[in-house]
């Protein structure tokens, strides 16, 4: 499965601590991240993580194309919820595009547990299915072509 990870500056440590505790399951899966959380998660856990940009520097944006092609399987996106204004238009349209994608996405530590343990239950395995027909559907019309 493919897992994105996003944390706000204030949640960096409360993510790090989420991913230390789940890193046997998270390990089994390829993980992109934001470029500072990605680098806190690497270091503290010592996962395989693929660093994109920094959120504010476009990594937000990157997570969100991903979304929109429906490369990402599960967003574990943790913000700061004491600042509203940093819950900026770009990082309500990755919300949105989850929705619209039917992709499972986490804002809290109780949602993002319930959701890697599901994970681990193969509960989201659907997911792949998705991925897969979209996949043959492509090819197909490449055909056509």
């Amino acid at each position: 499965m493919e897992i994105a990870i996003i944390a706000s500056d204030k949640r960096k440590e409360l993510m790090t601590e989420f991913c230390m505790a789940y890193c046997g399951i998270l390990s089994r899966h390829h993980i992109c991240a934001t470029g500072t959380t990605g680098k806190y998660l690497s270091d503290a856990v010592g996962l395989n993580i693929e660093m994109l940009l920094a959120g504010s520097h476009g990594g937000t944006e990157q997570i969100a194309a991903r979304i929109s092609y429906n490369e990402i399987d599960l967003l574990l996106y943790f913000r700061d919820t004491a600042d509203d204004k940093e819950y900026s238009d770009a990082q309500l349209n990755l919300v949105r595009m989850c929705d619209k994608q039917n992709i499972p996405v986490a804002t809290n530590i109780a949602t993002a547990e319930a959701l890697i343990l599901a994970l681990d239950r193969g509960d989201l395995d659907w997911r792949m299915l998705v991925r897969e027909n979209e996949e043959e559907q492509k090819e197909r019309i490449k055909n056509l072509g």
